[in-house]
């Protein structure tokens, strides 16, 4: 598939993720900043406006990872409220989309869509849901219902919340709130409808508490990487958040999913698809590259490196040298070992691949970490990382990127001030903000 030139040229759309929960935080760099005070979310959110971006990304963890039966040191702690957050930041920007995580499974339909209702109201419009099912009895422990979901259920209860938080949204109609130059601002009781539902997953009835947003409803993000996923994503979805980035895999993860799209019925142009990837800038190639050698070894140290070994090994590694060879047992069957993290294979087998490549290129088991864990990276000067990006878009590998910065909260700087006007002069981003809601950033319509 060739890459589109002139006139024709796609849109590329950029998002920040605020680097939190992940493993692409350096937090022993000596500019690393906190990820609770409120001062980082502004720095990362300001920048991403300067730059013109679509949306600032926030990812939520309902409960601290832990690791042989402590929390996890090696990985993020503190992990604020999103809603409280992106209101604040609502305040301190203008144009920039706030985009929260918020889990379907330990919700409830009702007050999701009234927080987010109320979100978009707060910022004229630019508020986005990234949508997140859990079938984790761990986290469910901290709720009343607990780890109670099965793992088949949560695509089916994810399903049922977005019905009905969708029914709240549309429940008042557009003439409901009148304005009125003698008696004032009301609200007509026969424009607002009452919700009623019954499932398997929710029995509802009641009255939203106020209208929609400017946008109608919120921007709708999903991780949508699994068979599952992508099915509930191309019939849900506004945006797919994504790890397939690498070009080929990008092209037939966007094929796929705007096939399905089309398949429930959707405009495929209405479904955007954002992979996540990092980046690392220099003056040479060479200088980049050194670059990201020196940020991958302070992501994955020795300790790092052992603990993510023992997660998929599921027993106590603690003995074994990070620099020297894979341990010499095969793994045990203790998925308590790790709590917290989303596991997305089989452990065994995936044990068996991460041997069979140490062996085959002489890995040592930090060196093996370090690169069955790296995700999608722009390495190089800051032209040769802008012809890359525009190359995905162009190429319908994606319509987009969620940079996600390995320094809190300065990470983005680089990237703004290198990367996007050289973005700019391709003709393939925006100069200025044309709209105002998120929805009009990514091309959408109001509305769903």
């Amino acid at each position: 598939m060739s890459a589109r030139n002139g006139k024709h040229r796609k849109p590329i759309h950029l998002a920040a993720h605020f680097p939190g929960v992940n493993n692409t935080t350096v937090w022993t760099d000596p500019d690393s900043g906190s990820q609770i005070e409120f001062d980082s979310f502004v720095h990362l959110a300001r920048t991403a406006e300067r730059g013109l971006f679509d949306f600032f990304f926030l990812a939520e963890g309902l409960r601290l990872r832990e690791h042989r039966g402590l929390i996890h040191d090696l990985d993020v702690v503190g992990r604020p409220d999103t809603f409280t957050v992106l209101a604040a930041l609502a305040g301190v920007t203008d144009r920039l989309g706030l985009v929260g995580t918020i889990n379907t499974t330990f919700n409830e339909p009702f007050e999701v869509a009234r927080q987010f209702a109320s979100l978009d109201h707060l910022s004229d419009g630019r508020a986005g849901w990234n949508m997140v099912t859990s079938s984790d009895a761990f986290t469910g422990e901290n709720f009343r219902r607990g780890g109670y979901l099965d793992h088949a259920d949560r695509y089916r209860r994810a399903a049922e919340f977005i019905t009905v938080a969708r029914e709240f949204w549309r429940s008042w109609a557009p003439g409901a709130v009148v304005a009125d130059r003698d008696t004032g601002v009301y609200v007509d009781p026969a424009a607002i409808r009452e919700i009623s539902y019954q499932g398997t997953q929710f029995d509802v009835r009641g009255v939203a508490t106020l209208p929609a947003g400017p946008q109608g409803e919120p921007l709708l993000l999903q991780a949508g990487d699994s068979a599952d996923g992508r099915e509930f994503g191309a019939q849900h979805a506004d945006a797919l958040f994504t790890l397939h980035s690498a070009l080929d895999a990008g092209q037939r993860y966007y094929a796929d999913v705007k096939a399905r799209a089309v398949a429930a019925g959707r405009d495929p142009d209405r479904l955007k698809v954002f992979p996540a990837a990092t980046f690392v800038l220099g003056d040479t190639a060479a200088e980049a590259a050194d670059r990201a050698r020196h940020i991958r070894l302070q992501q994955v140290s020795g300790p790092t490196a052992i603990a993510m070994l023992e997660q998929v090994w599921q027993r106590d590694l603690s003995h074994y040298d990070p620099d020297g060879p894979l341990p010499d047992v095969e793994p045990a069957d203790d998925p308590t070992l790790t709590q917290g993290r989303v596991r997305h294979a089989d452990p065994k087998a995936m044990a068996a691949g991460w041997r069979e490549r140490a062996e085959a290129e002489k890995l040592s088991i930090r060196e093996l970490v370090i690169a069955v864990t790296n995700r999608q990276q722009f390495v190089g000067t800051p032209a040769a990382v802008a012809d890359e990006i525009d190359l995905h878009v162009q190429s319908d590998a994606c319509d987009g990127f969620i940079l996600v910065p390995h320094l809190t909260p300065h990470g983005l700087d680089e990237f703004v001030d290198r990367v996007v006007p050289l973005l700019q002069e391709r003709g393939a981003f925006r100069t200025e903000y044309r709209g105002h809601t998120l929805r009009e950033h990514l091309g959408l319509p109001a509305g769903g």
